[in-house]
């Protein structure tokens, strides 16, 4: 057996709120739609268990249930510029004023001091 993740045992206060936010979340959302977690379970292909987990927002449930969950309720197209590098303004800015400004001369370089 491996060690145990410190994540899962105990997230940063934040994550462990946003996890719970998104858990309430997704409940609605599925109450909404008047489905039962038994649908929802075998329309993603999982089990009750993780259906329940993500609701109640579990650190250990995996990102794939939370993605399914999205789907199933129609959700995820929000959340798809979440994985375009080109949305990350601040990723983008960070990386433009790391750049190597150093202008070189163009042309062969020589011993001439």
């Amino acid at each position: 057996m491996g060690t145990p993740n410190k994540l899962m045992m105990a997230p940063p206060y934040a994550v462990e709120q946003a996890l719970a936010k998104i858990g309430r979340n997704l409940r609605q959302a599925r109450l909404r739609r008047k489905l039962t977690i038994e649908e929802v379970a075998e329309k993603i292909g999982t089990g009750v268990r993780a259906i329940r987990d993500a609701e109640s927002g579990k650190a250990s449930t995996g990102v794939a249930v939370y993605a399914a969950l999205l789907w199933a309720y129609d959700l995820l197209s929000p959340f798809e510029e979440l994985a375009d590098p080109l949305q990350d303004t601040e990723g983008l800015a960070l990386a433009t004023s790391r750049e190597n400004r150093r202008a070189r001369k163009s042309g062969e370089l020589d011993n001439d001091f």
